[in-house]
């Protein structure tokens, strides 16, 4: 996250009374006054050309009376990070939004609003998002508590060293951990906030209350097939045409930065598998360069390749359920699926051999892997990439790609022009798909990504058919890396340093980010120097797409709506947390 010179020169030189240099030890990026929030942030965009605002994170400082907004801009041609940060008086924390110049930022604005109380003044729908609409405060601040508050961070101490563990809602009348606000009765609550989710998407009654026959809402979900019983969307339609759609989760929101900040920063490496829990090696690695980058260490050269090798056969096995998923959502019900599982299942066996699990993995330690690869792995690892998936690659080819109702079905349908795709934050197949050759691993290389050839799968129609394309694309181009890695991995360490139970992380800020198969994702970490994160929030790729979701589907039929989310390839323990 440092910023060069010249960085510092323009922005110092442009904006002298509005913008200054966090000189806090341990943090980088700028500070910017609220009030000259939207010039600065103009110029960042269109003057100095980082067109891609690819996080915005809430964060409490209590002992300081303050709210931060950070903001981390990059531009879609590659590069590192411009950290931008503006703060606001802690009893009445606003800012600006930045939803009129970078429409990436409308949900994750709406999720600091909900979780911190930060309000963004000019946003076009500053609804509540992950929490329901009556809760009561804003959990993520640091002087919030829950109805059974026990401890500021874990382990508690009665669970260790006592041993004393048991479930809090025991010690709960009602059974459940839950504090209702004063006068509130969930009997005859009436949900306000539908009033305002559908006033967002259109109205849909004539003033005299009858009902217009041209345009009226519909919700898919939560309970339909292909959202998973935990998201919903709401539609309004014209006939059987989408006018407008927002999307509704929070179903599944059980407040993992919260329980992150609690946490150890080891205790936090198993809690990472549970974001997209598909790909539960991906959010290791992510979780992991973030906090060595505040450690200020490098794990040893054989550990580098093994996460490099983890990382890509979990690129391969999401894309294979992608896949097979997308399938199911257009209708083939299970028969790709399950050519598609069957490779699946191979890489599975591979993360059972190195790590003990199927799916919740939790194999990367700070400094390196848990533990070193078992005898005859890597030879298991090399047949799959030079031999089985190749040629099962072009089974699929054979079975999908040409299919003439795959293509119907999906060519020029939920189409996102590059210039969408950029200011809407949006990453990963979902990006490339649309003309946009950015990916991390080459745009800002971390592990040791520089030393593999590999290309970067783009596709120029920014439809469902590329979105399926580019990630049969990837899973070619990962074979590639992995049959590098297979043929030159050194023998050595895995760790470095001793493995410890409590690591000593020094105060500062850290953000670490990946290309993860769903795009990128990102740790935004902040020591105080104790024992657990100050802030943990997660850049959510599967949260943050989901911008793209109302305007791809703008323009197209209420059939097409479960293929275009089907491509945009979300799982909801990462977009909830």
């Amino acid at each position: 996250m440092e910023q060069t010179p010249t960085l510092t020169s323009t922005l110092e030189t442009r904006f002298p009374e509005a913008v200054v240099r966090d000189e806090r030890k341990g943090f980088s990026g700028y500070l910017v006054k609220p009030e000259s929030l939207i010039e600065v942030a103009t110029f960042i965009r269109d003057e100095m050309g980082y067109d891609y605002l690819s996080s915005v994170t809430g964060v409490d400082y209590l002992p300081e009376g303050k709210m931060e907004v950070v903001y981390h801009a990059y531009k879609s041609t590659g590069g590192s990070a411009l950290v931008f940060k503006a703060q606001t008086p802690r009893d009445n924390p606003v800012v600006p939004s930045l939803v009129p110049l970078y429409p990436g930022a409308d949900l994750q604005e709406r999720e600091a609003w909900d979780l911190l109380g930060i309000r963004f003044e000019g946003h076009p729908d500053l609804r509540r998002i992950l929490m329901w609409e009556g809760f009561e405060g804003h959990p993520l601040r640091k002087d919030w508590r829950e109805a059974f508050f026990e401890e500021e961070g874990k382990p508690f101490k009665n669970r260790w060293p006592e041993g004393r563990a048991y479930r809090i809602e025991d010690k709960n009348l009602f059974g459940n951990n839950v504090d209702y606000p004063a006068g509130f009765n969930p009997e005859n609550w009436t949900l306000d906030g539908e009033a305002a989710l559908y006033g967002s998407v259109g109205q849909a009654v004539q003033p005299d209350g009858s009902l217009k026959t041209d345009a009226i809402i519909v919700n898919l979900g939560p309970q339909h097939p292909s959202t998973h019983g935990v998201f919903r969307m709401a539609a309004r339609l014209d006939g059987e045409t989408i006018v407008d759609l927002k999307p509704v989760m929070g179903y599944l929101h059980r407040n993992h930065e919260k329980i992150g900040e609690r946490n150890t920063y080891l205790g936090n490496m198993p809690f990472t598998d549970r974001l997209d829990y598909l790909s539960s090696m991906s959010n290791n690695f992510g979780y992991a360069l973030a906090v060595e980058k505040l450690m200020g260490i490098r794990p040893p050269e054989r550990a580098e390749y093994i996460r490099v090798m983890m990382a890509e056969l979990t690129r391969i096995s999401n894309h294979l359920m992608a896949i097979g998923a997308l399938m199911n959502d257009l209708g083939a019900y299970f028969t790709p699926m399950l050519y598609a599982l069957e490779e699946r299942e191979l890489v599975l066996d591979i993360f059972e051999a190195v790590s003990g699990s199927r799916m919740m993995c939790n194999y990367f330690r700070f400094g390196g892997v848990a533990r070193d690869l078992p005898e005859g792995i890597l030879e298991k690892v090399r047949v799959l990439v030079y031999d089985r998936l190749p040629r099962k690659m072009e089974d699929l080819d054979v079975y999908i790609t040409q299919s003439e109702i795959v293509r119907n079905r999906c060519e020029g349908v939920g189409v996102l022009t590059p210039e969408q795709a950029i200011a809407l934050s949006m990453a990963g197949p979902v990006l490339r798909a649309s003309g946009v050759p950015y990916d991390v691993r080459r745009a800002d290389p971390y592990s040791i990504y520089d030393r593999f050839e590999f290309d970067v799968a783009v596709r120029y129609h920014g439809d469902i058919y590329d979105r399926y394309l580019i990630r049969m694309d990837e899973i070619r181009e990962s074979c590639r890396i992995l049959q590098q890695v297979v043929d030159t991995i050194p023998e050595g360490r895995i760790q470095e340093g001793k493995p410890q139970y409590q690591v000593r992380v020094p105060a500062g800020e850290a953000y670490g980010r990946v290309e993860g198969p769903k795009g990128e994702l990102g740790f935004y970490v902040v020591s105080n120097g104790k024992p657990n994160p100050w802030r943990y929030h997660v850049r959510a790729p599967s949260f943050i797409n989901l911008t793209g979701l109302g305007p791809m589907s703008i323009g197209n039929k209420i059939a097409d709506v479960v293929a275009v989310l089907g491509s945009i390839d979300i799982v909801l323990g990462e977009t909830d947390r």
